[in-house]
């Protein structure tokens, strides 16, 4: 079914003095509907999110979420026009602005860095898989997005949206509390009205947890789904990329374009059977009616508030038409989660060396090693806030070869999948529901991130299980998800369920960049 959207409304001025474009309102639907009815063109869409991050990421409260502008973003629009005008539409999404993710590899004049200083000017030698699709599907790509530096797999005192290239993202709800990440810029990017669309990527957490904490929709699909090659990597069992927007229609609507194979990545293959080229096709506002949603029940009595939160999302599910099934929880948490903390020490150092290895002759690293000393010689810049501590242990696992891996990721990835996959087939349940996080905490600069309520990220994470979250209410101007989880290659279910959810609460809504919250949040 088509999206009834994102809440939005258009906000054109008179014709003759060029069209005003509202970004913090408008769907993907609705732009494009512009762009065929000639309100607007693909270039004055592209200066209107230009004039809008510079009103707000880089004046204003200075977001700091863009870390980079496409200096040919203007010219790619005006091309994209040219083919508009000639008759030729690539897709739904022809002409429409996209941030991606600055680990993601573009071959043109941007730089790639993962916001790490010790790969500026290193220079790529191809488009991204995901990036040749998005420029294949007629998007302008107009940026990239701060990020937590080495997508958060560098210390664990990190600060979540601080990378040594791009300084510190704020939450623009609050704006002394924490982006979340690793994802930060996307996330606060879409929330701000800064680009209607953006490009994460998550190994354990950085799609969702963003998206969560700035109120907008993250969908982390099954590892496989979307092509990974010339994607700074982290783990090649849970990495992934994943669309970011501020409503399930058009997170939807770029997954399609997203998503398919990619010969340079093996985890692919099954995407040839699997993947939709349209999962705005899912957006069924009745899906709740007759589904059967797990809750899980380990979430609730941590906080008050947001156990009433978590008590209006269930009641929510019921008015709908939905039975909710309780359960307590998915099998060990803690001791899972360290075995996948361990699959992710034992991937990185391979994964990342195999990247680097591609790099341009002007790279600075090639190896782990030579990063964690790039870091060390440049301290000031790099290591002001948190160490590298990850790195380090990373550089000193053993080989995939060391039989420990393999049952390593067994007590992961296969402990995850069995009590996700059970839980489902048991209680004939159609999805998973959980709090995605708690609600964002306070940036602190000396002691790194401390957030005081568990996130359910993990156990799909770890699976490569695709999970979705929607906006699921607030705590004191603090938005809060709500998760969708399920087994592999369920996204056309999570749409439905996450769409029926979304248009049956209506709970997103644009932040008020408040420098600070009057009371305890």
């Amino acid at each position: 079914m088509g999206a009834l959207g994102c809440g939005g409304r258009r906000r054109i001025a008179d014709p003759k003095e060029g069209p005003e474009v509202d970004l913090s309102k408008l769907t993907v639907a609705e732009l494009q509907a512009g762009l065929s009815a000639s309100d607007w063109s693909a270039r004055s869409l592209s200066e209107a999110c230009l004039s809008r991050i510079e009103a707000l990421d880089t004046g204003g409260p200075a977001l700091n979420s863009v870390i980079e502008i496409n200096p040919d973003a203007l010219d790619i629009a005006e091309s994209l026009d040219a083919e508009r005008k000639a008759g030729n539409m690539r897709g739904p999404l022809h002409g429409l602005p996209v941030l991606l993710k600055d680990n993601i590899d573009t071959f043109d004049r941007m730089q790639t860095t993962a916001g790490s200083l010790a790969l500026i000017d290193s220079g790529v030698m191809r488009d991204a898989h995901v990036t040749q699709r998005l420029r294949d599907a007629g998007t302008v790509l107009l940026g990239k997005t701060n990020l937590s530096e080495w997508a958060n797999f560098r210390s664990r005192n990190s600060i979540s949206g601080w990378s040594g290239r791009g300084g510190f993202t704020l939450n623009p709800h609050v704006l002394d509390r924490n982006p979340c990440g690793s994802s930060s810029g996307s996330a606060v990017a879409v929330a701000a009205g800064l680009v209607p669309l953006a490009v994460g990527t998550e190994t354990n957490g950085s799609i969702v947890c963003p998206s969560s904490v700035n109120g907008v929709v993250g969908i982390k699909p099954t590892v496989g789904l979307v092509g990974r090659s010339g994607i700074i990597p982290i783990s090649h069992t849970q990495d992934t990329a994943g669309p970011m927007a501020r409503c399930v229609a058009d997170a939807a609507a770029l997954l399609g374009a997203m998503a398919g194979i990619d010969p340079q990545d093996s985890a692919t293959e099954d995407a040839a059977q699997r993947a939709h080229e349209d999962y705005t096709e899912f957006l069924d506002p009745d899906a709740l009616r007759g589904a059967r949603v797990g809750a899980l029940r380990g979430y609730w009595g941590i906080h008050s508030a947001m156990d009433r939160l978590l008590d209006e999302a269930l009641a929510s599910l019921r008015d709908a038409g939905a039975t909710v099934v309780d359960i307590a929880a998915l099998r060990d948490r803690s001791s899972t989660q360290i075995a996948g903390f361990d699959v992710l020490l034992y991937e990185f150092r391979p994964d990342l060396e195999k990247y680097l290895a591609g790099l341009g002759p002007a790279a600075k690293v090639r190896t782990l090693d030579d990063v964690i000393r790039f870091n060390m010689e440049h301290a000031k810049e790099e290591l002001q806030y948190f160490g590298q501590d990850i790195m380090v242990e990373a550089a000193a696992m053993e080989p995939l070869s060391d039989p420990q891996y393999g049952r390593t990721l067994a007590a992961s990835r296969d402990v995850c999948r069995r009590a996700i996959d059970e839980a489902l087939e048991y209680l004939s349940l159609d999805a998973l529901l959980a709090p995605t996080m708690g609600t964002a905490w306070r940036t602190d600069r000396v002691n790194g991130d401390e957030p005081d309520f568990p996130g359910c990220a993990w156990a799909p994470a770890q699976a490569g299980y695709p999970h979705i979250t929607v906006p699921g209410g607030y705590v004191s101007d603090l938005p809060v998800g709500v998760s969708f989880f399920g087994t592999a290659w369920s996204e056309p279910k999570l749409i439905g369920l996450a769409y029926s959810f979304e248009q049956a609460t209506h709970h997103r809504r644009d932040p008020r960049m408040l420098p600070t919250l009057p009371i305890s949040g």
